[in-house]
């Protein structure tokens, strides 16, 4: 095992982690998570990352990493109404059927046939508010949020991945030094996971399930797909599929949201100075898996110190880690021309956060989005039969 396959393993969990805790804090608030099921939600997610990762990894001898879902986090944090019963619920399905995609593959073709344009513009209304509430948060904490964004700034010039983690150190630092946090009491409990029974409320599976289950596949899978292929690896695509699938709707039970590809943090994982011998690099994914471990047994001191943090420090670090996704998802949203006016429609329904009829707004928006493009296409037809 070489130091360069621990230190890639390291930082890049360390990135996965620390650049989207706070999002995931923040998803766990939004659906009234007890704190003893938070930490049953890290914990779950940890161990099914570490779990899929080194399965997969020692399976088809390819560097595989997962990361849990930073758009479906996102997406939770901005449902309304939602039990944590009824957001299990909702975890379990979504991690039903991405397990489905890599078994029956016209589910697969289905959610290939949504645009591009409009998948990305869906993610990106559900991202838009998130960063939106950056500047406020500035303003009300400016001696210790400004400082963070100067951090991150300067870092992202020369590191985009590790930019989120400086600013989040700073932010540390700065609360710790000031008298705005202080360390959590010790001894910590012991973490442990907490079975929650699931709750299947028809309005909630359509409305967070299933957008969850898109955002997951469209967001983080196929991109996570494409960078082990753009590293000259086939990726093992049925069998990651039906992995963090079964993952997925195995950790919601605990309360974890889905499991997924990586593609940022698999960049660090992938390229040649982890291992000179590329057939040799799959255990780059083993290492991964234990440091995944290792954080969520030590998530009991981890989430009492991030909760303590003043709310606004909070807000504008999820703000500046959601700015590279919401980058990526606006490009994706515009880009095709003929997709354009039915991303814009379904980015602003979306980024409304309306609720019609107890279903949640990024399924009104996805819904908007291809009605529009529905309609487009047959004006069209009709246009070129006349």
């Amino acid at each position: 095992m070489r130091i360069s396959m621990i230190s890639a393993a390291l930082v890049a969990s360390l990135v996965g982690y620390g650049s989207t805790i706070a999002l995931l804090l923040s998803a766990a608030l939004a659906v009234g998570a007890t704190p003893t099921q938070t930490a049953s939600w890290v914990l779950a997610v940890s161990l099914a990352k570490a779990a899929g990762s080194a399965g997969l990894s020692l399976f088809a001898r390819v560097p595989v990493v997962l990361a849990w879902s930073t758009p479906g986090a996102a997406l939770i944090a901005a449902t309304q109404g939602v039990t944590m019963a009824e957001a299990v619920g909702a975890f379990v399905l979504a991690g039903g059927l991405i397990a489905l995609t890599g078994v029956v593959r016209p589910l697969g073709r289905a959610v290939a046939l949504i645009p591009d344009g409009v998948a990305a513009a869906m993610l990106a209304g559900v991202l838009l508010p998130f960063c939106l509430k950056g500047a406020v948060a500035a303003q009300a904490l400016p001696g210790v949020l400004l400082p963070m964004v100067a951090v991150f700034a300067l870092v992202r010039l020369r590191n985009p991945a590790v930019a989120v983690l400086a600013a989040l150190a700073l932010g540390l630092a700065l609360a710790l030094g000031t008298g705005l946090a202080s360390w959590p009491a010790l001894p910590v409990p012991v973490p442990r996971l907490e079975f929650i029974p699931p709750a299947f409320r028809i309005e909630v599976l359509i409305g967070l399930g299933v957008p969850l289950y898109l955002v997951t596949m469209a967001s983080q899978n196929l991109p996570g797909f494409a960078t082990l292929r753009a590293a000259g690896y086939a990726p093992p695509v049925q069998p990651a599929l039906m992995v963090t699938g079964g993952l997925s709707a195995l950790s919601g039970l605990f309360g974890a949201h889905t499991t997924s590809m990586a593609a940022i943090t698999a960049a660090i994982c992938l390229g040649d100075d982890v291992h000179p011998d590329r057939d040799q690099r799959w255990r780059v994914g083993l290492v991964y898996a234990g440091f995944w471990v290792a954080l969520g047994l030590l998530s009991p001191v981890i989430l009492p110190l991030l909760a303590a943090l003043p709310a606004p420090l909070m807000t504008g670090l999820v703000a500046l880690a959601l700015l590279g996704p919401l980058m990526g998802a606006l490009t994706g949203a515009f880009v095709p021309v003929e997709t354009r006016f039915a991303a814009v429609m379904t980015l602003a329904v979306t980024g409304s956060g309306v609720a019609a009829f107890g279903v949640g707004a990024a399924f009104w928006g996805l819904a908007a989005g291809l009605g529009m493009y529905g309609l487009g296409r047959a004006a069209a037809r009709l246009r070129a039969a006349g």
